[in-house]
């Protein structure tokens, strides 16, 4: 649905015009990069006070379509060049790029990428300095740059086929067939869908061919049959690897993303065919026995593969993955393991059926009973009827026969288990529709995209968790397996793979001073290899709790052994620092899971009673270990109903009393009521860099979106932001629903139209400034903009939309408010892995035998020109360490290297809610706990209609009826003051 045009803002925002000769064609030539689905969407030279998003499409670069066909590429930004790290590329008179006044190359053409004329993310200022120098390895290889000219062809197949398998196959055959005829004995790569590439040219622009295939997949009486296909293929371009080679010298603003393409697909080409490919991954059950997962699932190992260009030349990053598949079991055994028991001599229930039709259904299935005939099909669901009652006509008489007729005259195949549901493999109530189970067999090789549940989670993770060695040597023989020297399709197009983990310089990063209350006995600590301890040590600011109660939902505890632990935690966090009364406002509350709302209400309301009508200031639950869906609707009812802030524990924990855990807790107590643990001592200090000199704002912003398969579910966006200053260490956060799989936050900053007030500005950047108004005492000169969960053909879209809201929620506060802004994408959902170069030297590594906490590379493995670099901020557990990739794409506070990789270090070891150093810097952490926490405020209203009681003005809600998407309710005001998702 396009979303709602809100009504255009009578506030004068700031225009900024970038500072380039001839803007006029530089907009025309975005205008028209922008109309062939190429570059950014369109910079806007004008303010248009248009305020609402584009529309919700698919996510990644590229166009935009909203459901009535019209074009959506606009979007309404406003940009401010920096004086260095944003560069604009131009051509001068002569046809050379110019680049901050200097030619960089000469060599340019008229379709040089259009994106990079108006606009270039921050470019590298240097190369960090700060840290104790060494090398490791990572997970990539370097690939030689072929010299061949690479040719796309355009292929299209009549009739047309949606399987990228049987596309396959029908061009296997064709290479097959006339390879050595008129391919002129090219060997051609294949994406499985439109287009095919080769190494020089083939002898046509454009021909046609007819293939014939065998038909596997057709109904059981009928003989193989075969179909035939019409191929045309047809010359589209040709790829320059000169450009490639310029890009990856440095020479060229632009990737040229096809050439990059190519390569990449031509290296999966042989992989594609050997191995079962999903995504970017291949799986097979021969590289590692697959181990059961349970419920008919297992795990089956794999690679991830995948050509980047970096600082070295082109390399090939490879990396172990796991996935879960369906065992491919005679169907009748994965029906025991789905429910758990004997179906050969039981009846099933309904909810056995609907279970069993759940699993099921969508899955390809094998039949056993024909001998080496094999045929396959797509279960569409179960009969509701046992086999030996399933009867069809066989004539047009209407004369009646059973299915275990049917199958022992056709077949000789006698049915035994006649008290199990048949299979449906179609739409219609005909005999070939019906499958008894006993006579199929899951096909090999099916994903499993459902959700796992926690046993199955517990089983994948202890496969795909590997030592940083056995991953490293696993890698590596999985190079070696793949032989790149001797793959056709690289030896074909002259790309040369090397079998060597690359060697890259880092430096690993001191650990910041901690500094904690002057009353302990430890007023500053040294954390020691990512980790430390609150022994000794008090809070730097701890809370007072005078009036909290509890609630006991579990059954196996007592009101001894619950009184017990609640005393034990209250005194830990006096011991921590906190004032905190001992004595409940009333005793120990007990109640049934099942009531959950009545039960909060309750204590809500006696608490209140009983001290005069005073708010209770926590609420201590005890939680059965298992607890279902309690703890989300706890957490709902609480943050948006109630206004109370909770503080849960399970029960294990309770009867297994331990110190650790008891601060851990009274930590996330302490800034759950407001409070913070521990402040970095240069930030006290002021020494911080482009922090302590002016009031400095750090955010963190993060979308999530529903599961697959949850096509109700909305996206929900989150957005925190430091609420202290200088020491930047206490956050508040707001969030929000938005259209389903839509990646722009869209609430960032908005306007509506009230009938008292008129236009309105709000959003949550706006609000979030506010916020650090009334905490601080000054408004923020300086902006650092963390951005989590932002693949890269979204960079673009997600800069242009969301800086501009910045911009437009700043000057809306004030005129000329617009201060500088450092926008970072932080990722880890990527396959980069760093190796310490000796794993037997334990001075460089911490004891899970990782890299070192602070282990910083922004050389070899990184991109070729932008300002990027790996950060391994934490000390690994178990399995192996993933650095965090931290992309600078804009930065008007002219960061130094140094300066940003060793603020974000030191930010990571300012998490409230333990004791060590963390993997990701904590303000995009915490938006992201944030986003998750508020999915459980639309989880119990998933399948009603009506409005909630969000309105249109609540900070952390959607307007209602934008987008059609339902509001999340409003957070309570004092609950949206602290981290309440901690």
């Amino acid at each position: 649905m396009p979303l709602r045009q809100m009504k255009e803002s009578s506030e004068q925002h700031l225009v900024i015009k970038p500072h380039l000769p001839n803007t006029m064609n530089q907009t025309k030539k975005v205008t028209k990069a922008v109309q062939n689905g190429k570059g950014p969407p369109l910079l806007a030279q004008e303010q248009h006070n248009q305020t609402s998003p584009p529309p919700q499409g698919r996510s990644g670069g590229g166009r935009r379509r909203s459901r009535n066909g019209r074009k959506s590429d606009q979007v309404d930004v406003l940009m401010r060049p920096s004086c260095r790290p944003c560069t604009a590329v131009k051509s001068n008179e002569n046809g050379h790029v110019v680049q901050n006044g200097n030619v960089v190359s000469s060599d340019v053409e008229m379709s040089f990428p259009t994106s990079s004329k108006s606009l270039s993310f921050a470019q590298r200022p240097g190369y960090g300095q700060v840290g104790t120098k060494c090398i490791v390895k990572a997970n990539h290889f370097f690939a030689e740059l072929p010299d061949k000219d690479l040719n796309q062809y355009d292929v299209t197949i009549t009739p047309e086929v949606s399987s990228k398998a049987v596309n396959r196959s029908i061009i296997a055959e064709l290479v097959r067939l006339y390879k050595e005829s008129d391919l002129g004995m090219r060997l051609p790569a294949y994406d499985g869908r439109k287009s095919l590439y080769t190494a020089g040219v083939l002898p046509f622009s454009w021909r046609e061919f007819k293939i014939k295939l065998i038909e596997e997949e057709d109904g059981i009486n009928g003989p193989k049959r075969e179909r035939e296909y019409k191929v045309v293929i047809k010359f589209v371009a040709r790829a320059n690897l000169h450009h490639l080679g310029q890009f990856l010298a440095g020479k060229r603003a632009d990737a040229p993303q096809e050439a990059i393409q190519i390569l990449d697909i031509v290296l999966r080409e042989l992989a594609s065919k050997r191995f079962c490919p999903i995504g970017r991954s291949f799986y097979s059950p021969d590289i590692r026995t697959p181990q059961r997962l349970g419920e008919g699932l297992e795990s089956w190992c794999g690679f991830y593969q995948s050509i980047r260009p970096t600082q070295m030349g082109l390399s090939l990053n490879i990396d172990m993955a796991s996935a879960a598949f369906i065992e491919p079991l005679p169907v009748v055994e994965f029906v025991g393991q789905l429910l758990g028991k004997d179906v050969l001599s039981r009846q099933l229930s309904d909810a056995d059926r609907i279970k069993i039709k759940k699993s099921l259904r969508g899955v390809k299935v094998e039949v056993t009973h024909r001998g080496s005939v094999r045929r396959k099909y797509r279960v569409s669901g179960i009969t509701s009827q046992p086999t030996r009652e399933l009867v069809f006509p066989v004539d047009e008489n209407s004369t009646m026969k059973s299915v275990v007729e049917y199958f022992q005259e056709m077949y000789g195949f006698t049915i035994k288990h006649t008290h199990l549901p048949c299979l449906q493999v179609g739409g219609n109530q005909k005999k070939a529709n019906y499958l008894p189970m006993e006579a199929c067999k899951i096909v090999e090789g099916q994903r499993y995209t459902k959700r796992l549940n926690e046993k199955q989670i517990t089983s994948l993770l202890k496969v795909t968790c590997q030592r940083p060695r056995d991953r490293e040597n696993d890698i590596l023989r999985t190079v070696q397996h793949n032989a790149y020297d001797q793959d056709p399709y690289a030896k074909e197009f002259g790309i040369k793979v090397s079998e060597k983990l690359a060697s890259v310089e880092a430096r690993i990063l001191p650990a910041p001073w901690l500094k904690y209350h002057e009353s302990g006995k430890e007023k500053n600590c040294l954390p020691q290899v990512g980790q430390w301890n609150m022994m000794n040590k008090k809070m730097i600011n701890g809370m007072t709790v005078s009036r909290w109660a509890c609630i006991n939902f579990s059954r196996s505890v007592q009101d001894s052994v619950a009184r017990t632990f609640c005393n034990e935690l209250a005194q830990m966090c006096q011991v921590s620092g906190m004032e905190f009364n001992l004595d409940p406002v009333i005793p120990i509350y007990n109640a049934k899971p099942e009531q959950v709302e009545k039960a909060l209400k309750h204590v809500y309301h006696v608490s209140s009673n009983k001290t005069k009508g005073k708010e209770l200031e926590l609420l201590l639950v005890i939680l059965p270990d298992n607890n279902g869906s309690l703890y989300g609707d706890l957490k709902r009812i609480c943050e948006t109903d109630l206004g109370l802030i909770s503080q849960c524990c399970l029960t294990k924990h309770v009867f297994k009393i331990t110190k650790q855990y008891l601060a851990n807790v009274s930590l996330k107590i302490n800034v759950k009521m407001g409070g913070r643990n521990t402040v970095l001592v240069d930030a006290v200090s002021c020494r911080i860099p482009l922090v302590s000199d002016i009031p400095t704002i750090i955010f963190g912003a993060d979308v999530t979106h529903p599961e697959n398969g949850e096509d109700s579910s909305p996206s929900i966006a989150a957005v925190v932001a430091s609420q202290d200053w200088p020491e930047v260490t206490k956050y508040a956060g707001l969030v929000c629903a938005q259209p389903q799989r839509q990646e722009l936050i869209q609430d960032l900053y908005k306007t509506w139209h009230d009938p008292v007030r008129g236009v309105v500005s709000g959003g949550m950047i706006r609000d979030l400034l506010v916020s650090f108004r009334r905490a601080t005492g000054q408004k923020p000169q300086r902006i650092i903009f963390y951005r989590d969960g932002v693949s890269e053909g979204q960079f673009y879209q997600v800069l242009l939309y969301e800086l501009d809201a910045i911009r437009k929620a700043c000057a809306s506060l004030e005129p000329n408010y617009q201060p500088p802004v450092t926008f970072i994408v932080v990722q880890k959902r990527h396959h980069t892995r760093l190796f310490a170069n000796n794993h037997r030297d334990r001075n460089s590594t911490d004891r899970s035998g990782n890299i070192l906490p602070g282990t910083v590379v922004d050389t070899k493995i990184c991109h070729p020109t932008e300002f990027d670099f790996y950060l391994c901020s934490h000390a690994g557990i178990q399995g192996t360490s993933r650095p965090a990739h931290y992309h600078v794409l804009w930065d008007e506070n002219n960061f130094t290297a140094d300066g940003i990789q060793s603020l974000t270090n030191n930010l990571c070891y300012t998490y409230a809610r333990c004791t060590r150093s963390v993997s990701v810097v904590p303000p995009a952490y915490y938006a992201h706990l944030a986003a998750f926490r508020a999915r459980f405020y639309t989880e119990p209203d998933l399948q009603e209609t009506g409005s909630t009681t969000g309105g249109r003005g609540s900070k952390t809600t959607r307007a209602a009826g934008d987008c059609g998407v339902k509001p999340l309710p409003a957070l309570k005001e004092n609950v949206k003051r602290v981290m309440f998702y901690c």
